[in-house]
């Protein structure tokens, strides 16, 4: 079945729905749904393509990586995170959200986007979105973490916002050798610089990341890059 639009500009139109309505983002996407005749948002995105092979890519992932997921606004990157840490939490694993974009919330409702239940999980999954999140804050939130825990960080350029914080490169580092001494699992959700063009090319790459202040990205051992449905995955050589 044809959409009317592209599957990020539907996300777009449900986030506004939601906005205007004051309806929760799963309602509003069913609704959108609806109205390019599917019976629901998960049905859209599975026939669509839409849906990430997110079981297929955490296998691929191994305690103690480093993982950026990169995407413009809308599409899909914050879903992604959340998918992998169900994943994990599916395996016995923990999982936990630092974020400053979401509140608990919205967070809730995603889980519902995705088509989890977070109470199921609410005794492995953990929300922070304290201001003071950084490198070192992390570190210390995670000091007791189980081998195996996935973090998601929302998102990579937030850690370098505050001049009193250190550089992001010193960040990254010390998120790098914590990950690998504890086993757990990093993934940092990153923005795409504005000049990245999908006209150009379909999926944005590790040259489009937008990087405010310098940073090496080989310290990274996975990268997923999203664009409208489409997913690409690259591991370090």
């Amino acid at each position: 079945m044809r959409l009317s639009a592209p599957v990020y500009h539907l996300k777009r139109k449900a986030r506004l729905l939601s906005r205007q309505q004051n309806i929760p983002l799963h309602a509003a996407l069913d609704r959108i749904a609806a109205g390019e005749g599917f019976e629901g948002w998960s049905l859209l995105a599975a026939r669509t393509g839409a849906a990430i092979p997110v079981g297929e890519l955490y296998s691929r992932l191994k305690p103690g990586d480093l993982v950026l997921i990169g995407a413009r606004p809308g599409h899909g990157k914050t879903l992604m995170s959340l998918r992998l840490a169900v994943e994990a939490m599916r395996s016995g694993n923990r999982g936990i959200l630092f974020t400053l974009e979401d509140t608990e919330r919205m967070v809730h409702d995603r889980f519902r986007v995705i088509g989890a239940d977070h109470a199921e999980f609410a005794a492995l999954f953990d929300f922070d979105s304290s201001d003071a999140i950084s490198a070192d804050y992390i570190v210390e939130k995670l000091a007791a973490a189980p081998r195996g825990t996935l973090a998601v960080v929302d998102y990579l350029q937030l850690l370098d916002q505050k001049r009193e914080k250190p550089e992001l490169m010193t960040q990254i580092r010390t998120l790098r050798t914590f990950a690998r001494e504890r086993g757990v699992i990093v993934v940092f959700i990153s923005q795409i610089d504005r000049s990245y063009d999908p006209a150009l090319k379909p999926l944005p790459g590790i040259e489009d990341i937008r990087l405010p202040n310098p940073l090496d990205l080989a310290l990274f051992d996975k990268m997923v890059f999203l664009n409208n449905g489409r997913v690409q995955f690259t591991a370090a050589s």
